[in-house]
């Protein structure tokens, strides 16, 4: 049954403490913080013990709570979340204040990790997983069709990891943290070996070598890998983050804010940028010219993949760092001559700069890896920053990310329809 209005000239509607917090989505405790603060009045009714508070006080204060968490920019209705995590300024962007080309420079991926997740640095951190996490996951990424998309046998495995979690409801930091630091090596342990070895220890990334390609890693490839995982560890609210921290706004656990991440990454506005770029690599490595290959994607109205940044106006900084160590790597230079011949040739007529999808494309194609590689970097880097974002979003007001729907249909009422 419907709540029923206040005829014209009766009393307003009083709610109950319990009411009232469940409506502003907070504890008890803070809802008389509110009153203390004037920012909401209460009243007892005759006769009773316990306050009550007006209905429209406290709907009107749920919409100013809204509007501070979740705000708008000055760029048109652009959704604005508060966070400590990543700020991008100025073609540079920083990690809890510090540079995140120099942190990547001289921190490996987990060691990165773990200062956006707790703001402390851990020399020589490594990341491992229990062998029984590991199985389940495996079983379930093996039982998968051969075709399937990196991302989804990722997701597969952050699924069977939550199944064998029975304690990943528990959203306290130390248990959240527990499970990030279980979930990413996991998910690298479950995708499948392009090169057996013995072991399958060392740093993250070359754990993950192992799955991209069958060529023996020199030193120097290995960096370009380390330091492309912490240089895509996060992003600001990128679409995929932003999904995660929706799912966290509504308490989703750990491994399921992961998963909705996941979800959006697979976009080809997205995640799956690099895998186009590397195709186009590819094609300009077979054509012995850009030329050819740029007029038929402007011919077919395509945008340039690997080119151009909206929050950059100069180059993406990932991609120059990434570029640089490239020029390390020996069997990168042709891709590297082939992508600045894609930049120089599309500067004719739009002077666009490489973004860090063309950087992984270099490394990727000249690394013999898949097109898919690039997607599967940037998935198992950008989980840590997913669980970071979320580990954020539990400690705000739950459900603060609710935006309102702007309805344009047909005005009620309408008749049934036959």
């Amino acid at each position: 049954m419907r709540d029923q209005q206040p005829a014209p000239g009766s009393p307003a509607r009083r709610l109950s403490t319990k009411e009232t917090a469940e409506l502003l989505g907070v504890k008890p405790e803070t809802v008389y913080a509110y009153v203390s603060r004037g920012q909401l009045s209460s009243r007892r009714e005759p006769g009773g013990r316990a306050s009550t508070f007006d209905a429209g006080d406290v709907e009107a204060l749920a919409r100013r709570n809204r509007r501070e968490a979740v705000g708008t920019s000055g760029s048109g209705g652009d959704l604005s979340v508060r966070t400590r995590i990543t700020l991008i300024e100025k073609d540079r962007y920083f990690f809890r204040g510090v540079d995140a080309t120099e942190l990547a420079m001289r921190h490996s991926y987990e060691e990165v990790a773990e200062w956006l997740w707790t703001g402390r640095m851990t020399p020589g951190v490594s990341l491992t997983a229990p062998e029984a996490t590991v199985a389940v996951a495996r079983r379930a990424v093996d039982a998968l069709p051969e075709h399937t998309s990196p991302t989804d046998r990722l997701r597969v495995a952050t699924i069977a990891s939550a199944a064998e979690d029975p304690l990943r409801f528990d959203l306290s930091e130390d248990a959240v943290l527990g499970t990030a630091r279980v979930l990413i090596p996991t998910l690298v342990a479950a995708l499948p070996v392009q090169r057996e070895r013995r072991r399958d220890d060392g740093p993250l990334a070359h754990r993950l070598w192992r799955r991209l390609t069958g060529i023996d890693p020199s030193d120097a490839a290995l960096r370009v890998l380390d330091t492309a995982l912490a240089l895509l560890v996060d992003h600001d609210l990128a679409a995929s983050t932003l999904a995660v921290r929706l799912a966290a706004s509504a308490r989703a656990h750990a491994y399921a804010a992961v998963s909705a991440g996941l979800g959006v990454l697979e976009g080809p506005l997205h995640g799956a940028s690099s895998g186009l770029a590397h195709r186009m690599l590819l094609d300009v490595l077979d054509q012995g010219t850009a030329v050819p290959v740029i007029a038929d994607e402007l011919r077919a109205g395509r945008r340039i993949p690997g080119l151009g940044h909206r929050l950059y106006q100069g180059e993406d900084p990932r991609a120059r760092v990434l570029f640089g160590l490239l020029e390390e790597v020996p069997r990168a230079e042709p891709a590297l001559l082939a992508a600045r011949d894609i930049v120089a040739t599309t500067a004719r007529h739009a002077p666009l700069h490489a973004n860090v999808d063309l950087a992984l494309a270099v490394f990727t194609a000249s690394c013999g890896m898949p097109a898919t590689a690039g997607e599967t970097i940037f998935a198992v880097a950008r989980t840590a920053g997913w669980i970071a974002h979320a580990l954020e979003e539990y400690g705000e007001r739950p459900l603060r990310m609710r935006p309102s729907g702007h309805y344009v249909g047909p005005k009620p009422p309408q008749p049934l329809p036959e």
